[in-house]
């Protein structure tokens, strides 16, 4: 029985670490880019996106389809890196302890 019990309360100490990081994720931002830098992205760790910026001389009426691309580009860009972000944090907060195939963190 102690076995058990040491064993949820290891669950407990690891879920409350889950929360922890999530909510530092929450403030973290990551940068994301297109076009060389003309158009960026600030996006949360979690993948919230808190800001956009597009070079003045790439908005132009009658290209638009253009400039919509490259914004998506730069979002996504800054998206994959808040969660590969996420994926280190969570690797560091396992310590090395496998999840079977298919299962993710966090749950």
């Amino acid at each position: 029985m102690k076995n058990l019990a040491s064993m949820m309360k290891q669950a407990q100490e690891m879920q409350q670490r889950m929360q922890d990081m999530q909510g530092e994720l929450e403030l973290r931002e990551v940068h994301g880019a297109s076009a060389a830098g003309m158009v960026k992205a600030v996006v949360t760790g979690k993948g919230t996106l808190r800001s956009l910026d597009v070079d003045p001389s790439l908005v132009d009426p009658n290209d638009k389809e253009v400039l919509e691309d490259l914004i998506v580009a730069a979002v996504n860009d800054a998206k994959e890196k808040a969660d590969e972000m996420m994926r280190e944090e969570t690797q560091k907060l396992m310590g090395g302890i496998q999840l079977p195939p298919g299962m993710k963190l966090p749950f």
